[in-house]
């Protein structure tokens, strides 16, 4: 499975890694809504499971993605400033929402 992040997501993800509450976790991308052929992503703190692939990113940042959901594979993590701050997260390869 892949997955890229920016440089703007890459800097939010660590600050949500670097709290208490991360201690122990990793950043997870889950879909909160599946239409088939796209879906509604997010990004969250979890811990790994039997179904799970760590997927090491090019910025030093360790992903969760299931293994049993196709739409994950190949997501893009974007942060943007403007026009209203926030994660874009899309599945080039799959059509995409944001969070």
């Amino acid at each position: 499975m892949k997955c890229k992040i920016n440089r703007n997501a890459a800097k939010v993800l660590k600050d949500m890694l670097s709290t208490q509450e991360a201690e122990g976790k990793k950043i997870r991308v889950v879909i909160t809504q599946n239409h088939g052929d796209h879906g509604h992503y997010d990004v969250t703190l979890d811990t790994p499971t039997e179904h799970d692939e760590i997927v090491a990113t090019d910025k030093g940042i360790e992903v969760l993605l299931d293994t049993r959901e196709p739409l994950l594979d190949g997501v893009w993590i974007q942060y943007f400033y403007v026009p209203q701050e926030g994660f874009f997260i899309t599945n080039p390869s799959t059509g995409f929402l944001e969070k």
